[in-house]
């Protein structure tokens, strides 16, 4: 999908007249802008709350920790959905604002009109700190604290160790992560389209859709943004130094964290407590505007109904979207399971020249920004269409996207897949399996009889999650679902949106039920897995 891409709007005419255009150079500083700010509240965000949960131990840690990955299962573009009614101008804020005597009602900040950028960016941000919160908490875990030891042992401050010496150890940690929260937030499609800020390179590369076949900007615009990010993962690799510096930072010696009982405990538990209602406040908003009758101008509805959870089941797109995000999401389940099996047995057990190559080309669709993989595959079958006329009805996205949506659906959670049976691969002792060859056993029997009912349970949480990513999928089930009757969820939830009257509501409904389904599964795959199955990305 990348060569694609490259292929098709990479031409100097196209390049040139996209970065020419005044509205689009003018998208794509703002996609820019976005970026940064979004990357820059990730870090103020993250970074003290992973020093707090690797310096201090208090009781419910463990919990905070789980309760501030919340949002990884709740997308940004479902929260974006509460935005409106939190930061409308009779929204949440305005009212409680007017109650407080900070203005008159209905005379506060028009946050959505004057502040929409701004909105944009404390929704992302809130969306993906958690991601760069994996990254530190890890980094911290491999910290040798015997240098900081040492550092304290010569005098040095508590701010100037954190400063000389924390700070450095952490750099690759917080270069990794960075760069994956900017290239994420540069391409993000759902959160500034559902907030109606259109003048952003992801919008505009959407919006472009319509006429692609006699305007190739579109793709000149995707080819922009994947030269943006492949500069960004490089200066960010450049920055990290060689992988010896990297090592530098990790220990042998056990971290001893400092116990806090009573109070400090309390104050402790403070910012994680702040930062996941924040986070989920978008999202609560959601879950209340689908039972709510009447909700204008207070900080709770005036009467509640359950009225738009009949309408949803009652509306003629809701159901076969379900019944269509169903079909895609297990066949791509299948397919990532197979490919990641058949990578992750390469790598743990059999361990070719080239295999560390292997898996991080598998871990590419991570790094790659969604936006940019879905018009590849969408490129991808209009090409088929065009050169293979007998196969168009199959692959052409303008009369079936299915094979198109799995595909793409399982080659984008293929890293979850990967991650997870490779887990369970390095649990899985192989004398068992030098055992049964030994005993005359065939590979394929050493496969079925021995290695999958080993790692049947990290099967089923890669299974799990690759499953209910896949569900709620935005970018390629935006792009590439052109044919309202293969629309997957998250593009029928985007089309309710714009329903005048009680679309919204409805959309509120169906979202929530959407954030439950996942919810559910991420905690059946944990229970499958033994952890906190968001925390494979660590490894």
């Amino acid at each position: 999908p990348v060569l694609s891409v490259l292929g098709g709007g990479a031409t100097p005419f196209w390049l040139g007249e996209a970065l020419r255009h005044p509205a689009l150079r003018a998208g794509l500083g703002n996609a820019l802008l976005i970026a940064t700010i979004v990357t820059t509240l990730c870090f103020a965000i993250a970074l003290p709350l992973a020093w707090i949960a690797w310096r201090y131990r208090f009781t419910g840690r463990g919990l905070a920790e789980g309760l501030l990955l919340a949002p990884l299962i709740l997308p940004p573009f479902v929260g974006a959905l509460g935005v409106f009614q939190l930061l409308g101008a009779y929204g949440v804020v305005n009212s409680v604002g007017a109650a407080l005597g900070l203005w008159a009602a209905g005379a506060g900040p028009d946050w959505l009109g004057d502040h929409r950028l701004a909105a944009v960016c404390v929704v992302e941000a809130l969306g993906l700190y958690p991601i760069l919160y994996l990254t530190l908490a890890a980094s911290f875990g491999r910290m040798d604290p015997s240098l900081l030891e040492a550092a304290h042992a010569v005098g040095a401050s508590r701010a100037t160790v954190f400063r000389r010496v924390v700070v450095p150890l952490l750099k690759p940690g917080l270069l990794a992560g960075g760069s994956l929260v900017f290239v994420w937030s540069f391409t993000e499609l759902g959160t500034p389209l559902l907030l109606g800020f259109e003048r952003v390179t992801p919008v505009q590369v959407f919006n472009g859709l319509a006429d692609i076949h006699n305007n190739q900007l579109p793709l000149a615009l995707a080819v922009i943004m994947l030269a943006c990010a492949a500069l960004c993962y490089g200066v960010a690799r450049l920055l990290a130094g060689r992988p010896a510096d990297a090592l530098a930072a990790k220990g042998q010696v056990a971290h001893s964290a400092t116990r806090l009982r009573g109070w400090r405990a309390a104050l402790a538990w403070t910012p994680f407590a702040l930062t996941v209602l924040f986070a989920a406040a978008p999202h609560l908003t959601v879950v209340t505007l689908s039972i709510a009758r009447d909700w204008h101008g207070g900080a709770l509805p005036h009467a509640v109904t359950t009225q738009y959870y009949r309408d949803a089941l009652s509306h003629p797109d809701v159901v076969p979207s379900i019944v269509n995000s169903l079909i895609y999401s297990c066949a791509a389940t299948i397919v990532a399971l197979a490919l990641g099996l058949a990578v992750a047995w390469v790598v743990a057990r059999w361990r070719p020249p080239g295999s560390r190559a292997l898996d991080a080309l598998a871990m590419v669709p991570l790094a790659v920004p969604g936006l940019v993989m879905a018009f590849g595959f969408l490129t991808i079958g209009y090409a088929v269409g065009r050169f293979a006329p007998t196969l168009r009805p199959y692959i052409d996205p303008t009369q079936n996207p299915t094979l198109l949506l799995v595909i793409a659906y399982a080659v984008r959670r293929l890293p979850h897949a990967l991650r997870a049976v490779h887990a369970g691969l390095a649990m899985a002792p192989p004398v068992l399996e030098e055992a049964a060859a030994a005993c005359g056993a065939t590979a394929i029997t050493r496969l079925r009889r021995i290695t999958l009912p080993l790692i049947a349970g990290s099967l089923a949480a890669g299974g799990i999650m690759t499953f209910s990513a896949s569900m709620l999928e935005v970018s390629d089930s935006l792009i590439i679902a052109q044919q309202r009757a293969y629309w997957p969820i998250t593009k029928v939830i985007y089309d309710l949106v714009a329903v005048i009257g009680p679309g919204p509501a409805i959309a509120c409904a169906f979202a929530t039920w959407a954030m439950l389904f996942l919810a559910a599964s991420l905690a059946a795959a944990a229970v499958f897995l033994g952890r906190n199955p968001s925390t494979l990305l660590r490894d």
